[in-house]
């Protein structure tokens, strides 16, 4: 019977008074979460015992050969370890460790186990539920008898139980007596005993260094106390009066950095020791009843310089923390403690500008806050509430000067209160804005444009064109955002726009460097028309030479009759005039013809140039031909050229009349291409009406061929009507 600690002899009064009330072996709940995730019922179920082979009332053993068996031991656990199955072999690897720190930990665990699961089950099914969960058969009545005899936990104790090893390693005393008062003190289970007897021994150590150190804080003796207050604490590391007494010890310099943000304090510290180590960072504050209470602060840095954010603080409650170096686990020296902070962050970034007569300020809301309230005092003293949106406030109707503003935000605990935050205080100017421009006009004179407006009675009034589009009217500038004034020329108000351009003006009122947007204007400035010229055809036709302008879609062409009604307009496309030209029916009557382009931008201020316009006297026709020599008695005498001006009225002024020769047949192609035989000046075609002129005697050698041309400003007016070519060849 050596080496069996029960189940033998089954039934005696003591025979199973070793039944496990927990599993004591640390990180318990995590072992427990991947055994359910692998799909095991118990942790019997790594070892591979096969149906009805595992043994575990006098030890833990699985088959081993026909009918032999073999304790579960270290090298049993690490082989199943270095399996290939992905599920089990990290649960068989974390009971090897657990078996190298405790050879009974592995049976402790699966008997525990097994024990629950049989209790959870009425008692008519508990024997086919070991059969089930692979238990041997010899074993099935002892198992039976261990789920009556140990004592039954809930759900509570269940967790109590699983929890004892995890305070016991991080050296937690006040919780492990606690979660040892949740178990039934007569369960048999001595190393739940010796447990008890291990945290109350402990316990007490503690209470005789908090003692010591009370009195030595009493002598104001700070070193005596702090190494009795420590020396509590490493005996016991969740006690409170220790942790409180060391933070008033050493609270006096702080020397943890706490920043409250809007969302979290962030906390930041460096550690001093030779040997940098681990922190363990605490948060102190009070909870809704009152009570003081500490939370372990996640993410406290393991060596060196420590930043660690705690978005865990409740809003609306004054918290302090101490980071606490420890060394294996343990603490291992004073901590490092913060000021005091009330958690009650303010408004972040609130950004304030000045309008007329207004101060606008927007902010980022904490994001615990439930109200925030602002204060403002003007210029004169008087101070009063402001309505405030969730992102600002606007203050309207304010003079100009200084204006201070107080911004609150209010905080809810959970015992509902509410807390204000120390608040934010800030100032803004009001500035002497000037009155906007209200209308902005613009009247084309000749080929400029004069600007009127109403409104900045008190303001500068400047023009400017915008780059890339005007801003609303009424919008709030500042001077040197303004592009520069408009630089068109002019004198006396009057401004001469580029030709050829569209332009968006707009009004801007300034007043010091503070500006208003104003209203805008369209302005487009036409291209004239250059090079217009009027050659008249037969039949009261004409035809219209001009130069087309750059950009000019359609010009319009009219004509009017001189001292008479009548005339007409013509839209003509650039296209159509360079295919086919233009030819108009003017009428034989003196005519004036003008010209100018189409605007090309719907509803704006169209600023013309001076029409181009050409007058166009009566229909006048200068006609010639050729006399032959006759024949004399003395011989033939010369050729005459005669010349004939018609005119439907008044001819107005005529031009000069020249005759070109050109020997051979082929005609002069100009004035200059050739020999001139006469010239009739205009005034005197004009008074005579037809003449009649002998051509000079062999001018070139015959044969050679005649024709004339007319010539000066105002040749394209009269018409010439020409012979034809071979009437005017001279043999």
């Amino acid at each position: 019977m050596a080496g069996q600690e029960f189940g033998h002899h089954l039934g005696l009064p003591r025979a199973l008074s070793g039944l496990p009330l927990s599993p004591l072996v640390p990180g318990y709940g995590t072992l427990a979460a991947a055994q359910h995730a692998a799909g095991l019922r118990h942790l019997g179920e790594v070892l591979g015992a096969g149906p009805g082979g595992l043994r575990v009332l006098d030890g833990l053993y699985v088959p081993a050969g026909v009918r032999g068996r073999r304790r579960v031991d270290a090298p049993l656990l690490e082989g199943l370890a270095g399996s290939s199955d992905a599920a089990l072999a990290p649960l068989a690897a974390r009971l090897a460790e657990l078996h190298r720190a405790d050879p009974q930990a592995p049976r402790r665990i699966v008997l525990y186990q097994l024990i629950n699961l049989l209790q959870d089950q009425p008692d008519g099914q508990r024997a086919a539920l070991l059969g089930r969960l692979g238990v041997h058969a010899a074993e099935v009545a002892g198992l039976l008898a261990a789920a009556r005899v140990r004592p039954t936990l809930d759900r509570r104790q269940r967790d109590a139980a699983e929890s004892l090893a995890d305070a016991r390693a991080q050296g937690r005393l006040h919780r492990l007596r606690a979660l040892l008062g949740r178990l039934p003190e007569n369960g048999a289970d001595p190393a739940l005993a010796a447990l008890r007897a291990e945290a109350a021994e402990g316990l007490r150590a503690a209470e005789d260094a908090v003692r010591a150190g009370r009195r030595a804080e009493e002598r104001d003796d700070r070193e005596a106390a702090s190494a009795g207050y420590l020396s509590a604490l490493r005996a016991a590391c969740d006690d409170r009066r220790a942790l409180g007494g060391l933070v008033r010890v050493h609270g006096r310099r702080p020397a943890l950095d706490a920043e409250l943000r809007s969302d979290h304090v962030e906390l930041s510290w460096k550690d001093h020791r030779e040997t940098p180590g681990e922190w363990r960072l605490l948060r102190l504050y009070r909870d809704g009843r009152g009570r003081p209470a500490v939370r372990s602060v996640p993410g406290a840095a393991t060596a060196g310089a420590g930043t660690v954010r705690d978005t865990g603080a409740e809003p609306g409650t004054t918290v302090r923390y101490a980071a606490l170096p420890l060394r294996d686990g343990r603490p291992d020296g004073p901590p490092l403690v913060s000021r005091r902070l009330l958690v009650a962050p303010e408004v972040e970034r609130p950004e304030l500008t000045d309008g007329p007569e207004r101060i606008d300020c927007t902010w980022r809301r904490p994001p615990g806050a439930a109200d925030v309230t602002v204060e403002h005092t003007g210029p004169d003293g008087n101070a009063g509430r402001l309505a405030v949106r969730a992102d600002g406030f606007t203050a309207r109707g304010l003079p100009a000067g200084s204006h201070a503003f107080r911004v609150v935000c209010h905080y809810r605990t959970a015992d509902g209160r509410t807390v204000r935050s120390p608040g934010l205080r800030t100032t803004a100017t009001v500035h002497p804005w000037p009155e906007p421009v209200r209308t902005l006009t613009a009247r084309p004179a000749e080929g400029t444009v004069r600007f009127d407006w109403t409104g900045a009675q008190d303001a500068e009034v400047r023009l400017v064109t915008w780059p890339g589009g005007a801003p609303r009217p009424g919008a709030e500038l500042r001077t040197d955002e303004l592009p520069p004034p408009l630089d068109w020329p002019g004198a006396a108000g009057a401004l001469c726009p580029p030709p050829g351009t569209y332009t968006e003006v707009a009004a801007v009122a300034v007043r010091g460097d503070r500006a208003l947007a104003g209203p805008t204007v369209g302005v487009e400035a036409v291209r004239p028309v250059p090079g217009l010229a009027v050659h008249r055809l037969p039949d009261g036709q004409a035809r219209i030479v001009l130069d087309w302008p750059e950009d000019a879609a359609h010009l319009v062409v009219g004509w009017a009759p001189v001292g008479s009604a009548g005339g007409g307009e013509r839209t003509v496309t650039a296209h159509a005039y360079r295919r086919g030209g233009l030819h108009l029916p003017v009428g034989p009557g003196a005519v004036l013809v003008r010209a100018a382009p189409v605007p090309r931008v719907p509803g704006a201020v169209a600023v013309l140039p001076a029409t181009a316009e050409v007058l166009v006297p009566a229909d006048v026709a200068v006609s010639y031909r050729l006399v032959p020599a006759q024949r004399r008695l003395l011989g033939r005498g010369r050729p005459r050229l005669r010349v004939a001006l018609t005119a439907s009225g008044e001819p107005g002024e005529v031009p000069e009349f020249v005759c070109v020769a050109r020997g051979g047949t082929l005609r002069p192609r100009d004035a200059t291409d050739g020999t001139t035989l006469l010239r009739i000046p205009g005034p005197e075609l004009a008074r005579h009406g037809s003449l009649e002129r002998e051509l000079p005697a062999a001018p070139c050698p015959t044969p050679y061929t005649l024709r004339c041309f007319l010539l000066g400003e105002h040749a394209a007016s009269v018409r010439l009507e020409e012979p034809s070519l071979a009437s005017l060849v001279v043999r």
